[in-house]
């Protein structure tokens, strides 16, 4: 793919990537797919399925309370619960505003472990990691940014992203879709959005702007970004995925460059 072959002139040291097809599977590849990367952020949506698996298997609820008063696991898979972005500290009450908190997935790697005695890094292995046979991948850090994996395994996990097998249809449908509708916030590194949307982990790009993925992505994309320099993005109305991982820290250098490799992969797969 020539969007792909472009990586090689950006100003990192190592980087990975591979583009999926929902029906022709893996449709491009840059890198060595089995190096294997911090994720920084996108572990959450790595944690967050595993929560949702756990609520399949009745574990526990998306609506059982969990963390500040008032708050649920939905909550708190969602950004909304209130919790301040590094610190479990409360910030506003449930469902006002939609704070960007990896404190949250802490809390809920601690709530979980407590319901099903369990550690949290284990059950995500168990759960998410090898069904999908994900061998790279490991939580070796905090539940909202301490996943190592391979473009190989993520890439594994974008198939199940297309055709869910863990999760039911309507429990993938909601984690896609945007829960708490109208909530403004600050999406890192992009700056406020109004509203912020967000799903069960998964963050919707609606009509945000400006954007880590491409202009062309629709407003049904969803997926995530790590300050780790890495972005895993599913665009359901083109049938694409796109999995990127680098060894340079996000920042002012891949913004433009993002957007340019999202927008060349749906052009050249129009």
């Amino acid at each position: 793919m020539q969007s792909l072959d472009r990586i090689a002139q950006w100003p990192v040291d190592n980087a990975a990537a591979v583009v999926l097809s929902r029906e022709d599977g893996v449709v491009g590849e840059y890198g060595d797919q089995r190096r294997v990367f911090a994720l920084a952020s996108v572990t959450k949506l790595l944690c967050a399925y595993a929560v949702l698996v756990a609520a399949e298997e009745g574990a526990l609820e998306l609506d059982q309370p969990a963390g500040p008063e008032g708050s649920t696991v939905r909550h708190l898979l969602a950004h909304a619960s209130g919790l301040a972005f590094d610190a479990n500290r409360v910030q506003t009450p449930p469902k006002r505003k939609r704070i960007y908190s990896s404190a949250g997935y802490e809390v809920l790697a601690d709530f979980l472990a407590g319901e099903t005695s369990i550690d949290f890094a284990d059950y995500l292995a168990e759960a998410v990691f090898a069904p999908l046979s994900m061998g790279e991948s490991a939580l070796v850090g905090p539940a909202g940014h301490g996943v190592q994996a391979s473009v190989a395994d993520l890439g594994r996990f974008a198939a199940e992203l297309f055709r869910p097998v863990l999760i039911s249809p309507q429990t993938f449908a909601d984690a896609t879709s945007v829960q708490f509708p109208g909530l403004d916030g600050i999406l890192p590194g992009y700056g406020p959005q109004r509203p912020n949307d967000w799903g069960l982990g998964f963050e919707i790009r609606s009509a945000k702007s400006p954007h880590w993925t491409g202009l062309g992505n629709s407003p049904q994309t969803f997926g995530h970004f790590g300050q780790s320099g890495t972005f895993l993005w599913v665009d359901p109305v083109a049938g694409l995925a796109c999995v990127l991982l680098t060894d340079r820290e996000f920042g002012d250098w891949a913004k433009p460059l993002w957007t340019e490799l999202s927008d060349g992969i749906l052009a050249e797969h129009r």
